[in-house]
């Protein structure tokens, strides 16, 4: 498990995204066209323990492919940072508090997909940043990465609190996931996580 990072480069007709992961820190410089996603961006990284670099344009229209494209190469990132999964703890949880909004996290990196998604967001728009788009980005980085995600909201109104504790209550778990447990095990009875 040395050298757990991975580099992902997407290129489609709507957007042009270069990203790099370094499981165990890292230098972070997020650079999209949307600052809200850069902030958040920058909270997950910070918050899971993770070197970040993420250059991303889109084609401009409503940034709904530039978002979801960035969750699918983090999303594949990740998966591929984390190899073969052995000697991690595969499992975190957390709750985080942020003033109003209280967000609890669970995860799985267990090889199979599957998003749970109960945060209710009472405005739009955050900036150029549509909320509904947060549920789309978690979807895209569960789906490449291969992990169950359940992200719940326990309290709180504002969207911009509710937002920032879901991207930090989801780093918070997935750094206790990837954590090193100091055994060559892979943590399942099926020998494998895929």
């Amino acid at each position: 498990m040395i050298g757990r990072r991975a580099v992902v480069e997407r290129t489609t007709k709507e957007t042009q995204i270069d990203l790099r992961l370094e499981l165990d820190g890292g230098p972070i410089e997020i650079s999209t066209d949307v600052k809200f996603l850069d902030h958040m961006l920058e909270a997950f990284a910070k918050h899971s323990g993770c070197g970040l670099l993420v250059v991303a344009r889109g084609d401009g229209m409503d940034h709904h492919h530039l978002i979801e494209d960035v969750g699918i190469a983090l999303g594949k990132a990740m998966y591929d940072a984390l190899g073969d999964k052995r000697g991690i703890e595969r499992y975190g949880s957390v709750m985080v508090p942020l003033d109003d909004a209280l967000v609890a996290c669970s995860i799985d990196l267990s090889g199979r997909s599957y998003l749970n998604f109960q945060v209710k967001f009472l405005v739009e728009n955050l900036g150029d940043f549509k909320t509904e788009m947060i549920r789309e980005f978690f979807r895209a980085v569960s789906d490449n990465g291969r992990f169950n995600l359940h992200l719940m909201q326990m309290n709180g109104d504002v969207a911009h609190h509710l937002c920032e504790a879901s991207f930090k209550a989801f780093a918070r778990a997935f750094r206790q996931a990837k954590t090193r447990t100091g055994s060559d095990e892979v943590l399942s009875t099926k020998g494998l996580l895929e």
